[in-house]
């Protein structure tokens, strides 16, 4: 097995490497670092987590190990696309040089002019700068670039993704022609092959991985939700958020979660602070010395979840990071690429989950497309507790139709019973009645007979007098004998207005 002490690295720098704990370097390390300490430009290609960074630092060091620098004139240039990642860079350099007198300056955003033009004015042997404030100081005639003899450009795809290429291409024509040049990424877009053509002499190709491959102590996993209405989307994505992280329980030490938006960053860290989490948010409005303290919790541990931008795909080397969850699937594969590798460094087991919308499945294809292989599907828990209630209700149900039929059967004699009691009730009613169906009868009879005559009858005022004078009582409205119900209509059968004493007597 190859070791540092392999690698021809100056004495000083090995002691440093011993002294962090490592002792054997890592395939890209051990592809990279020979031809670069032999001069000649180095093409890297590896995924995230595997090393990259010492791949350039520590053969850099040694070859500036000899030599000076002078004012404004740096030996070496470091580019990066994000702040955070430039001052990782940063923390390399102050660990592997502490043995040696090399001095370097960090060029970023959110920091004072002020301050880098004091250290520029000095000489500085490492220039490590985001582009856009490496330009800022040579527009304003801070900076000078003749002499550097080591350019490195880390994390070139980011760099076409934030559209730093022009920048990039405008650096290049600032340096020397016969400077060195090493150039990583984890993957290989097809304009960045054109600036490696453009701009690298004949590079060491050093790809150690398939371009866009995952580790494979990565768990990877997928969670297809639908909300139950559009409207109510974040706040459910939110809740299954929560619901995944509950449920690796002790496993998720700690966890990054990466949102598309700058505004779901703040509205997801708001909503777990809410439910008792520990979380806070991390994107690229914050203040930098707002998101360099968030940044040092989070490696402390003294944050748990740090929600955060695609600015913290790259540059974070936690290397105890248990989980990351993608609660938006990113818009560019390769983006994927560098957010779950995050977690699963330096040889640890990692775990990698994913929300994906209706809206993103699309997108969700791309990356399976990249990494050629498909995304484990993890089953959505609510859906399943659903299924289980709806399951649940119907059998609840089947018991109680159950339960009345059993009731129904017990009851069934008395029931029995009761109507028994009912038929001789109401056949005592019946007989009670007997006579108002009788006189009703009688009405009948009446009515028909006088339709059968052969005169018309005048009125059914008459009709009704003949009926009620064959039960001996004369009951028509018209007639002389008539009774006056007081408050009854006209349409009142006359017979109705019997007390039950005259209905008795006929």
């Amino acid at each position: 097995m190859t070791k540092f002490s392999d690698l021809n690295l100056n004495p000083k720098v090995l002691k440093a490497v011993e002294e962090a704990g490592y002792e054997s370097p890592t395939p890209i390390q051990a592809g990279a670092i020979p031809p670069a300490l032999e001069g000649r430009d180095v093409l890297g290609i590896a995924q995230t987590g595997t090393g990259k960074t010492a791949s350039f630092t520590l053969p850099m060091i040694t070859l500036l190990a000899r030599g000076r620098a002078r004012a404004r004139m740096p030996r070496s240039l470091v580019l990066c696309p994000t702040r955070e990642l430039a001052a990782q860079v940063a923390e390399n350099f102050d660990a592997y040089t502490k043995h040696l007198k090399l001095t370097k300056a960090l060029l970023i955003g959110g920091v004072s002019f002020k301050e880098q033009d004091a250290l520029i004015d000095k000489g500085v042997d490492v220039l490590i700068a985001t582009p856009g404030r490496l330009l800022d100081h040579f527009e304003r005639g801070k900076l000078i670039l003749s002499d550097v003899k080591v350019m490195v450009v880390d994390e070139a795809d980011r760099m076409l993704d934030m559209g730093f290429i022009p920048d990039i291409e405008r650096i290049f024509g600032l340096t020397p022609f016969t400077r060195q040049t090493l150039f990583f990424s984890a993957t290989m877009a097809p304009e960045i092959e054109r600036i490696t053509n453009t701009f690298l002499s004949a590079p060491e190709r050093v790809e150690v991985a398939r371009q866009a491959t995952t580790s494979e102590n990565i768990t990877q996993g997928v969670v297809l939700f639908k909300a139950s209405r559009r409207d109510r989307e974040g706040s459910e994505k939110r809740k299954l958020l929560r619901h995944l992280i509950d449920q690796e329980g002790e496993k998720c030490t700690n966890a990054i979660i990466f949102c598309n938006r700058k505004t779901d960053v703040d509205i997801c860290a708001k909503s777990l602070r809410k439910y008792g989490y520990n979380a806070a948010a991390i994107h690229g409005d914050l203040d930098q010395a707002q998101r360099m303290k968030t940044l040092d919790e989070f490696r402390e541990g003294t944050l748990r979840i740090l929600v955060a931008s695609d600015v913290a795909a790259r540059g974070l080397d936690v290397p105890s990071v248990s989980h990351v969850f993608n609660f938006d699937v990113p818009g560019h594969a390769e983006d994927y690429v560098h957010r779950i590798g995050r977690t699963g460094r330096a040889g640890r087991d990692g775990t990698a989950m994913m929300i994906c919308v209706p809206k993103d499945e699309k997108n969700l294809e791309d990356i399976e497309r990249l990494v050629q292989q498909e995304i484990p599907r993890i089953e959505n828990p609510f859906k399943k507790a659903k299924a289980e209630a709806k399951s649940k209700d119907k059998d609840d149900a089947k018991d109680g139709e159950a339960t009345e039929r059993k009731t129904r059967s017990r009851r069934g004699g008395r029931n029995k019973d009761a109507a028994k009691e009912d038929a001789t009730v109401t056949e005592a009613a019946n007989v009670e009645d007997r006579p108002v169906d009788t006189a009703q009868s009688d009405t009948a009879k009446s009515e028909a007979a006088n339709a059968g005559d052969s005169k018309p009858a005048s009125g059914p005022g008459k009709s009704a007098s003949k009926g009620h004078q064959k039960s001996g009582h004369s009951r028509g409205r018209n007639g002389n004998n008539d009774r006056v119900v007081v408050g009854m209509g006209d349409h009142l059968p006359s017979f109705i207005a019997l007390s039950f004493a005259e209905r008795r007597a006929s």
